[in-house]
């Protein structure tokens, strides 16, 4: 019998020392720096685990609309309109600062390939369709080009990332803004298209005269040479921890949500493709628990994840918008 009330006991206490799972979803931007943060995070609370899908920002816009996570992931911040379609209201949460690149595979050339806004919106549009065009080569004296056909790579997905580069295309180039603009998914002039960030850059590396955008990090981890961007100051820049925190310290004042486009910001320094990234996440959570943790996840990722950033190429918050993110964090629960 006491046997038995013990075992009874032991039963009933379990479940206090169960696994508490949280699931998200969205941009492959900043996934590399998500899951060494879940990873660090779940070492220090191993009673938790946070899964997370990258699938893309459209998908993870769809999926915390839908309800179907706790937490959303996205470089393009949502609509006004999609905002309204919320089951409860949903914070725009910075995290990092991240820059995509013009990612290329032209045989022959290594080095570093300057792209004026005139040629990378040029290329993207289908007018410029050969390595050896006059308004690549004149803007790299001394760079031998190949008579080599450009291959386009796009974002097959809706994707945070296009709607970063989209974003920016549209502000430097009036045809790009009349003809395809900006989103996270837009209708592609020419190129093929490749799933996620990984799926574009193990295009561009496969294929002879490829260009494709991605993320920073997936440039330098899979070793493809990307280039440096002329920004609006007329100087050729290359993406950097320290080009990146100078567009975020040029651009324009932070909006109380968090909703802020930094491309083609001011400042000799400034890379010109450059971005927050955010947490799409519920103030109102389904489960108590879970919005706790969403809350104490959020908060150590602003004070210790912060630290971590700069070893996955991710540029920190700036600190006026860490102060700031932290007192919008009080409305999670």
């Amino acid at each position: 019998m006491i046997r038995r009330l013990a075992f009874l006991c032991l039963a009933l206490a379990l479940p206090a020392f169960g696994q508490t799972t949280l699931n998200g979803a969205g941009a492959t931007f900043p996934y590399p720096m998500y899951s060494k943060w879940f990873s660090e995070y779940h070492k220090l609370h191993p009673d938790v685990e946070i899964n997370y899908q990258s699938i893309g920002s459209g998908g993870g816009i769809r999926q915390v609309l839908a309800g179907t996570v706790d937490f959303g992931a996205s470089d393009g911040p949502m609509t006004d309109e999609q905002l309204s379609q919320a089951k409860t209201k949903i914070l725009h949460i910075p995290t990092v600062l991240g820059a995509v690149v013009p990612a290329y595979n032209v045989p022959g050339v290594t080095g570093e390939v300057k792209f004026t806004p005139q040629v990378l919106a040029g290329i993207f549009l289908g007018k410029i369709t050969s390595w050896n065009d006059p308004a690549i080569v004149s803007a790299n004296p001394g760079v031998n080009f190949p008579n080599q056909p450009i291959v386009v790579v796009h974002r097959s997905d809706g994707s945070g990332t296009t709607f970063i580069f989209t974003d920016y295309l549209s502000k430097v180039s009036p045809d790009w803004q009349s003809g395809p603009s900006k989103g996270t998914s837009v209708k592609w002039p020419v190129g093929l298209g490749g799933k996620g960030n990984e799926g574009v850059a193990g295009m561009v590396r496969q294929m002879q005269g490829a260009i494709g955008y991605i993320e920073l990090i997936y440039a330098v981890q899979n070793k493809i040479p990307y280039g440096v961007v002329e920004n609006s100051s007329k100087n050729f820049v290359k993406a950097s921890l320290e080009s990146v925190t100078a567009a975020a310290a040029s651009a324009p004042k932070m909006p109380a949500d968090f909703r802020v486009s930094i491309t083609n910001a001011p400042g000799k320094d400034a890379y010109p493709i450059s971005s927050f990234t955010w947490l799409l996440i519920p103030t109102q959570s389904k489960d108590a628990a879970k919005g706790k943790i969403l809350n104490d996840f959020s908060n150590w990722m602003l004070a210790d994840g912060q630290k971590m950033t700069a070893d996955l190429t991710y540029a920190p918050l700036p600190d006026a918008v860490v102060v700031k993110v932290k007192e919008a964090l009080k409305q999670v629960h």
